[in-house]
């Protein structure tokens, strides 16, 4: 009978690596009987992405060995404490005991080193594994062997020695290189089954960036890229990129309600589920809480609604609720509204697509909103690949049903706006929010520049924010040069509407 951490494939059993979202890079896990790189400068996680793997086998019943050639045994148990692990079930064997490295008795003088010292430790490696006959073997590091080999044939020889060995005996084996050669060692690569790259990134701002790259798996289809990762207790968080046409679902393209009548009206019925509306504007024009009615509403519909926050704190947002009437603490405390403010200096853009993913495949979510996509801009170490980033999400949530809203902030208020980003291509729908200036008073308009499916208004209304919610006037027919921020008005007197101006 199959362990719980294997599956078949047509090119054998498959194990799994020890850490899930590996498996998923993986396609189902590791080959089992074969030998593994895993590469990267230290304090990548290579050693607890290599003691995940051991773990799993001993969470099964097979015998783990971790052979340490640069790490103590008390190292590594500190290690493993500190992300609340037990390693009783792994062997630890340390090839050579500190308390003899200075030993001068132990020193050579007639023999060239290399050709004593390279051969006792690989001896000892061969004799301790034929001892214990583990399934799991983990080997770190490369490197020492490197040094004590001095010459790249020399090295070669005794990998392949390895490899040869452990292949006649059923055990998978993970080898670590600390990548510490003069110049890429691609002789690893040709030897091994299958390599694993873990990187390190130092932005200039926040917290560094961890990610990996599956460069080689023979006979194995592999989910291709970085991968976004982070360390955290209890190992290695893999965020596996997003791949839009893996995650396909049926639903009922029907119309999602805002909540407000004359909104649905100039939106042509409404946004439909499985599409994403662009919300574009000036800073204070009304983004979030347009937004932020549409997840209200559809928490009043006894439906369950996400809102991302990268530039405003929870404070902030539910002094707005209360401020325009919206019942958001009710919908908070029931948990229909998920709200969650997003730090960009401390998250990856893959650690935050795997939130919204799990926020949808796990709690049901069916409306999402973020807020803004300049916070999304500022998570990213190269904007460049924001738009292929954002499309694959978007993508992925239509494909699932998904109402997204998405917030994008202009640069400037009255007048003519730059905007930072043109995402407007991948979006469904755009709806345009503008100050606008009239008899002394400064004045909000809204309009529907762009909606892919259905019907819509093209007029442009103004719109207020009050104390009873988001209020539609009629259109502005005579006006001309709303978006301009400075319109000349043809028409009699008072065509706007009445009462307060709105709140912020």
């Amino acid at each position: 009978m199959q362990s719980r951490s294997e599956t078949q494939s047509s090119t054998g059993t498959r194990i799994s690596s020890g850490n899930s979202g590996l498996d998923d890079i993986l396609g189902g896990g590791l080959d089992a009987d074969r030998m593994y790189l895993y590469e990267g400068k230290p304090g990548t996680g290579k050693t607890t992405l290599a003691l995940e793997f051991l773990l799993e086998g001993a969470r099964n019943g097979e015998k783990a060995l971790y052979i340490s050639l640069s790490e103590t045994e008390a190292e590594l148990k500190l290690v493993a404490s500190r992300h609340g692990w037990d390693l009783k079930g792994v062997e630890i064997f340390e090839l050579v005991p500190p308390e003899t490295t200075l030993d001068p008795t132990h020193e050579l003088t007639v023999l060239h080193p290399v050709e004593v010292e390279l051969g006792e430790t690989t001896k000892l490696i061969l004799d301790r594994v034929a001892e214990l006959n583990p399934s799991r073997v983990v080997i770190d590091s490369l490197s020492e062997l490197r040094l004590l080999a001095q010459s790249s044939l020399r090295y070669r020889r005794q990998v392949l020695a390895l490899k040869h060995f452990f292949a006649s005996r059923s055990c998978t084996v993970v080898l670590l290189d600390d990548m510490s050669s003069a110049q890429d060692d691609l002789q690893l690569h040709s030897i091994s089954h299958g390599v694993v790259l873990l990187e390190q990134l130092a932005i200039e701002y926040g917290a560094e960036r961890r990610r990996l790259r599956v460069i080689k798996m023979r006979g194995m289809e592999f989910r291709g890229g970085f991968h976004d990762m982070k360390i955290r207790k209890g190992g290695l968080d893999i965020f596996p990129r997003l791949v839009a046409a893996e995650h396909h679902s049926s639903f009922v393209g029907e119309f999602t309600p805002s909540g407000n009548a004359e909104l649905d009206k100039l939106l042509g019925g409404g946004l439909e589920r499985g599409t994403n509306a662009l919300l574009i504007g000036s800073a204070g024009v009304g983004k979030s809480s347009l937004a932020l009615s549409y997840a209200i509403a559809a928490a009043q519909r006894g439906e369950r609604a996400a809102f991302f926050a990268f530039d405003e704190g929870r404070g902030t947002l539910e002094a707005r609720a209360r401020t325009l009437g919206m019942e958001l603490q009710p919908a908070l405390d029931s948990g229909l509204i998920i709200l969650q403010q997003i730090d960009p200096a401390e998250m990856s853009p893959g650690e935050f697509a795997a939130i919204v993913r799990r926020r949808v495949d796990e709690d049901g979510v069916r409306v999402v909103v973020i807020d803004s996509l300049n916070g999304y801009l500022n998570a990213m170490p190269d904007g460049r690949f924001l738009i292929l980033q954002m499309h694959e999400l978007l993508t992925y949530l239509g494909q699932q049903g998904i109402l997204t809203i998405l917030i994008l902030a202009q640069h400037g208020l009255v007048g003519p706006a730059d905007t930072p980003l043109d995402i407007s291509y991948l979006s469904d729908a755009v709806l345009m929010l503008r100050f606008f200036e009239y008899a002394g008073t400064v004045r909000r308009a809204l309009s529907v520049v762009k909606k892919r499916s259905g019907h819509h208004e093209h007029t442009i209304r103004e719109f207020q924010l009050s104390g009873s919610g988001l209020l539609l006037g009629p259109p502005l027919r005579d006006f001309h040069g709303v978006f301009s921020g400075t319109p000349s008005y043809t028409g009699g007197d008072e065509p706007l509407l009445h009462g307060a101006h709105g709140t912020d």
